[in-house]
């Protein structure tokens, strides 16, 4: 195994959180534990990591993988999680789902040559295929889908591990990344009845959503759509406007409202909470930045992108759309997953497997030459070859080493099942990390008494008297929200730097707003000309290590706006930060003896991003 990560410790002294949420536990009314997972990741049968490598892992390797399991990842080299997942969702692209499996199975130069070209420009271009390879890609798909659907109920073990179906719909007009995952509530009896939709049948979101409305009326089932990548889309992930341009309507905002209810915020292919560009007076707001182009590669990116592609900006833009159309289409809460395609659903920067099986420890991608290539629109029709990797002179790049080793979904449910999951998915009490497992509890409400939440009976107070993260609060007078947030070090990781509170709002002129509150920190440090004091960093690079002396384990305090004004709508979201840690390039450094560019990060701090509650006027 890569890199190893200090024991578990099993019986780790939580303080008031494990209490709180040991007094609910007695009762199922509330979520009592949360759990971790990953909503995305490919397996072989995902054309592009066929392609790339990942040849030989099918869902049923990646099930057993987040299971603690060791997994043979190539002859002599194993994998295995040092702490297993609690629930996994192979998300394999629906688009020539298991062709390029089956046809390497038949025509190995096939595979390399004509196929994997047509995969990609199928969904670069939108191009049409024949009606013959349509029909043969089909048959593909369709007996692909029920030999995932079966390894998914085979991994399934209801109060242990949920393993959920689920596929990746990949439309990229124009190599604009809108891609989404679809999960499913069910198991077998329902979701063999349908195949994954493709953008070989459309690639405007209104046509997924209607997939799943068509599949929930005849199965009696549930689906949701989980959208990532805005950071690659180039505007395209959060406009004002409908997929093809059109006006927004309060149909159009419910609809995505209703389907989305989960955004991924963090990945390998960087980071969506919020930009810099955007929030310049964020000192945290650059975090895994990817900015350079679209996931296709063909387009650079202008700022007057990016308030269209981030987290933070399109809960805000969101506010500014239900204002004028009765209906917020962007009310989602925020989860993190891998998008990993090698089989591994790891997110740990001391056991990173990379973006792909060519990027595993050791490979001679890894650590040097691009990742992927953003074409100047000169040196677009030089460069039609998939695996073209040369840089022309006003190409941008991002290297190997920008890849970040995230994310994790962390789930508030009241049971390990598929559909306890999907429930907490469904009303947004979820929260996202980079890979910690960190404890996040977050509530609103009003009139909230600190002395009742510090008992026992704490968090069921809470839920009786506030809404947690995922909810809503209506204005009540002229009283301030009160906000309790709860947070407790992942058991195997580093201490906490700060929690801080995140507001977005619109104003009484139309104006959108936002500010960062540091709301509670480790250590004796002091708020000194609005900022907070950095907290020491103790990484030692030589040795990949660091040490838990500085910040804190728990963290936890209930607190108001004091700038709340009670006739704007207004979001609220937690941010957590832990102290600075090594990341994978100093990892790989110190353990494999490898040397990454001189320019790669190496030190960062990772976090935890909450979904918001709002409050509306």
């Amino acid at each position: 195994m890569f890199g190893t990560r200090k024991p578990l410790i099993q019986n780790a002294i939580w303080g008031m959180g494990l209490v709180l949420a040991q007094a609910v536990g007695a009762s199922n009314d509330y979520p009592s534990q949360v759990y971790w997972g990953d909503t995305h990741l490919h397996s072989s049968f995902s054309a592009d990591a066929n392609i790339i490598g990942n040849t030989d892992l099918p869902p049923s390797k990646a099930y057993a993988f987040a299971k603690g399991q060791v997994v043979e990842v190539s002859p002599g080299v194993s994998a295995q999680l040092d702490r297993p997942l609690d629930f996994l969702v192979v998300s394999d692209h629906s688009a020539y789902l298991g062709a390029l499996k089956v046809n390497r199975e038949r025509d190995m130069m096939k595979v390399v040559g004509q196929l994997a070209q047509d995969f990609f420009t199928a969904i670069m271009n939108m191009a049409n295929l024949t009606e013959d390879a349509k029909d043969d890609t089909a048959l593909i798909r369709e007996d692909t889908w029920q030999q995932s659907i079966q390894m998914a109920e085979q991994a399934n073990a209801p109060g242990t591990f949920s393993a959920i179906a689920g596929f990746e719909w990949t439309s990229m007009p124009g190599g604009d990344n809108l891609h989404r995952v679809v999960m499913f509530r069910d198991g077998k009896a329902r979701t063999s009845q349908v195949k994954p939709y493709s953008i070989l049948e459309s690639h405007d979101p209104r046509d997924l959503w209607q997939y799943m409305d068509s599949y929930e009326q005849t199965t009696g089932g549930k689906a949701l759509a989980i959208p990532h990548n805005g950071n690659v889309s180039n505007g395209r992930m959060f406009a004002l406007t409908q997929y093809d341009g059109s006006a927004m309507t309060k149909d159009y905002a419910n609809a995505r409202a209703r389907w989305e209810p989960v955004v991924e915020v963090t990945q390998i292919k960087g980071d969506s909470e919020t930009h810099p560009w955007l929030s310049p007076d964020d000192e945290f707001a650059d975090y895994g930045t990817w900015d350079k182009g679209n996931l296709g590669g063909n387009k650079q990116k202008s700022n007057n992108m990016l308030q269209y592609e981030y987290a933070r900006s399109a809960l805000k833009l969101g506010l500014q759309i239900d204002e004028q159309v009765g209906a917020n289409p962007y009310q989602f809460g925020m989860i993190g997953s891998t998008d990993a395609h090698t089989s591994l659903a790891t997110a740990d920067d001391n056991n990173f497997w990379g973006k792909a099986a060519n990027y595993h420890p050791g490979s001679p991608k890894r650590n040097a030459g691009p990742f992927m290539i953003i074409r100047a629109q000169g040196s677009i029709a030089d460069h039609q070859d998939w695996n073209d990797q040369t840089v022309g002179p006003n190409d941008l790049v991002i290297q190997a080493w920008e890849q970040v080793a995230s994310g994790y979904a962390a789930v508030w449910a009241t049971e390990n099942t598929r559909e306890a999951i999907f429930d907490a998915m469904q009303r947004k009490e979820v929260y996202a990390t980079t890979g910690p497992r960190i404890s996040v509890r977050f509530f609103g409400g009003w009139d909230l008494d600190s002395d009742t939440v510090a008992q026992a009976n704490g968090i069921a107070y809470l839920y009786e008297q506030g809404v947690p993260m995922g909810g809503e609060l209506q204005a009540k007078g002229d009283q301030r929200p009160m906000f309790y947030v709860a947070v407790q070090k992942d058991p195997a990781g580093a201490n906490l730097d700060r929690v801080q509170i995140v507001k977005g709002w619109l104003d009484a002129n139309g104006q959108l707003h936002e500010k960062v509150f540091d709301v509670v920190w480790g250590g004796d440090r002091q708020i000194v000309n609005g900022r907070l004091e950095p907290v020491q960093s103790t990484v030692n690079l030589q040795s990949g290590s660091y040490a838990n002396t500085v910040g804190a384990e728990y963290l936890s305090t209930l607190w108001s706006d004091p700038e709340y004004q009670a006739s704007e709508r207004a979001f609220y979201y937690v941010r957590v930060l832990e102290i600075p840690t090594p990341r994978w390039t100093a990892y790989d450094e110190a353990t494999l003896g490898v040397d990454h560019p001189v320019e790669a990060q190496r030190v960062h701090q990772e976090r935890a991003y909450t979904s918001p509650i709002w409050v509306n006027p």
